[in-house]
């Protein structure tokens, strides 16, 4: 595979001024009809990018293009989606980190069937919490978020914070080739499952090589990050800013500073930051990917105008009232996860058939399993009372990384200042043990949020009793 070397713009510095505005870092709102549902239809499309060339790349995109329009809702308020599956696949559409009824959660062959070409579903649902969620598909999903499908979900709060602008920061790696084409051949690589997952040599924000942000000097920003990379973990760093963080996984925390300015994400989790623009008239300042080396990806680019008054400091979000965990009576569950590129593991357990590794990637490309077993098992892992609270023991039993992600459910760790996540980046060789109540009846998906681990076999259910 070609490799695309990042270009020179891409590494300007944070001081560097702009010579032209591009309005692409601002993403399009979807509008609901009259009394109506609103219309999103997985289609193909384009996207330009790379930086240096004009040959579009062909996507898969909600209404064609990426990221999707935005879905805006109020806290409490109903989202109702006519979706139009225009791919030549079978697809669907999860609605991640949001607590709604199980029969919406969009996961093939658990809850839904998949939504066949040029067939219709109908999405809705109401939303509980305020946040930032997004929104793409859990059929294929190695492929199709690969190809562009994703979008933000927004759900605002009864009473909004006092902020100048409200801003969506998707970030997103893709694997290009030189003429600007996705790397096809790649899609489903073994190489990729056994490892890190999917890898894209283009970090693009909001559809954009390098995307910009109007501001104001003295402007009071909520900045809305969510990574919706296959597999990449990113760090965010906000050059000569002081950010704060308001929310992480769409659930309110007490206003806090962002260690060393650098916000670090697993796919599938989202930060809320307020940032106080502190920079000069006709300044710009740079958002930069550290985690390999230093990459600008956005760059926020000073008006002309007079600095705005100061004002008040972050505002504090309110809770989202989540049931606290009873942690002393709680169901405790173990998961263990094994596998993988230099894993310890000689036996896998397939659809009741116990198969040596080898054996189970050559005739199933499968490598990774939750205690012992690999994919979607026909029982659940574990079936929980409603109101129960439960702890499961997650043992990364691996040399990679794994973002955990729980489907229908918040959970929090047992330290006194843990936040509420629906998402958790475990380390390799790390135990953590997580808690939440099981208030949301229906059979809920638990996986790894590295797309090619889930579908190397990263991948089990639990089940809430109505």
């Amino acid at each position: 595979m070609h490799i695309i070397r990042p270009t020179r713009r891409q590494f300007l510095a944070a001081s560097a001024s702009a010579a032209a505005l591009s309005v692409g870092g601002i993403l399009p709102v979807s509008a609901a009809l009259a009394g109506g549902p609103i219309l999103l239809e997985a289609r193909p499309g384009t996207a330009n990018l790379l930086e240096t060339s004009d040959a579009d790349t062909p996507i898969w995109g909600y209404d064609g293009r990426v990221p999707g329009p935005v879905l805006r809702a109020r806290q409490g308020g109903e989202i109702w989606v006519r979706f139009r599956n225009g791919l030549s696949q079978p697809t669907t559409i999860h609605w991640h980190g949001i607590r709604i009824a199980n029969a919406m959660d969009g996961v093939a062959g658990l809850t839904q069937d998949p939504v066949p070409p040029g067939e219709t579903f109908d999405y809705r649902f109401t939303v509980p919490d305020a946040g930032t969620f997004w929104y793409h598909p859990h059929n294929r999903s190695w492929e199709q978020v690969a190809r562009g499908l994703y979008g933000a979900l927004i759900v605002e709060e009864r009473d909004a914070p006092d902020v100048d602008q409200d801003l969506i920061v998707i970030a997103d790696d893709w694997r290009l080739e030189e003429d600007g084409k996705i790397h096809e051949a790649s899609f489903g690589s073994i190489r990729d499952r056994a490892h890190a997952g999917r890898l894209g040599n283009i970090l693009a924000i909001n559809g954009k090589p390098l995307a910009e942000f109007k501001v104001r000097s003295g402007e009071r920003l909520r900045l809305r990050l969510i990574n919706t990379c296959n597999a990449r973990v990113l760090t965010l760093r906000f050059e000569g800013l002081k950010p704060q963080v308001l929310a992480i996984d769409g659930q309110p925390v007490p206003p806090r500073p962002l260690k060393n300015e650098m916000a670090t994400l697993g796919p599938g989790q989202r930060v809320d930051l307020f940032i106080r623009m502190t920079g000069a008239p006709g300044a710009t300042q740079a958002i930069t990917e550290v985690s390999q080396s230093r990459l600008v990806a956005a760059r926020f680019v000073y008006g002309p105008e007079e600095p705005l008054p100061g004002k008040a400091g972050a505002p504090t979000l309110a809770s989202n009232g989540l049931p606290e965990p009873d942690m002393a009576s709680a169901k405790e569950v173990d998961l263990v996860m094994t596998g993988g590129a230099m894993g310890q593991v000689d036996q896998i357990v397939y659809k009741g058939e116990s198969l040596g590794i080898r054996e189970l990637v050559r005739k199933h490309g499968l490598v990774w399993a939750f205690n012992g077993v690999a994919g979607r098992p026909e029982t659940p892992l574990f079936t929980a009372r409603k109101g129960q609270t439960v702890a499961v023991r997650m043992v990364n039993d691996t040399r990679w990384p794994h973002a955990m992600h729980f489907h229908g459910h918040h959970f929090r760790e047992a330290h006194s200042d843990a936040p509420w996540r629906d998402t958790l980046l475990m380390e390799a060789s790390e135990t953590r043990t997580v808690y939440f109540v099981a208030d949301n009846p229906g059979k809920w998906m638990l996986h790894c949020h590295m797309l090619e681990h889930q579908a190397g076999g990263m991948a089990t259910w639990f089940e809430v009793e109505a």
